[in-house]
């Protein structure tokens, strides 16, 4: 049953494809894939202790301790803001360049900076633990032979078991490349 409204990384009749449409704005930072499962589950969860958190902090101030309610607030606001950031980190394209979103760290890579975008098999960290496990990594490759880290894995929290989005996902960022680093 199709839903009447837009959502937000495409119009209501789009195709199911992940392609861009010939007048959507290149020029602004996009992520050329959904977030995974792993990732939404995780924020949601940080999103739903954050409103316990809030309903202990509402009944504290209640009870008329300002100040237990006031840190409740500010942990809620926390986890808020975790949440928020892990539903940005990914890997984002525009015209400017390939733009790497970790949860601490951003770095951003100009076309012109950029070697090449090519994808690899190695060993890859499984949802972003220590443990690493064989797969694939979309590598960008600056100017020098300077590598980054991987920017998509096939193992992270938006691919894991999903291997046709990662396929799509890499050779949307290798076209934004070939695209673009041209000139």
């Amino acid at each position: 049953m199709p839903l009447p409204f837009l959502t937000a990384d495409r119009a209501f009749d789009a195709s199911a494809e992940d392609i861009a449409l010939p007048f959507d704005d290149h020029d602004s930072w996009r992520r050329p894939y959904r977030p995974g499962p792993w990732r939404v589950a995780a924020a949601a969860s940080l999103l739903l202790l954050a409103s316990f958190i809030l309903l202990a902090g509402m009944i504290t101030l209640f009870a008329g301790a300002v100040p237990g309610a006031a840190a409740c607030l500010a942990l809620a606001v926390v986890f808020i803001g975790c949440a928020l950031r892990l539903l940005r980190v990914g890997a984002w394209v525009s015209r400017h360049g390939v733009r790497r979103v970790g949860f601490f760290t951003t770095t951003t890579t100009p076309w012109n900076r950029v070697a090449g975008v090519h994808t690899v098999q190695q060993p890859v960290k499984w949802l972003g633990f220590p443990r690493t496990v064989q797969g694939q990594a979309l590598i960008v490759v600056r100017q020098g032979g300077e590598a980054m880290p991987p920017l998509l894995t096939d193992s992270n929290a938006d691919f894991l078991a999903r291997s046709e989005a990662f396929d799509r996902a890499a050779d949307t960022v290798e076209a934004w490349g070939d695209e673009y680093r041209r000139g």
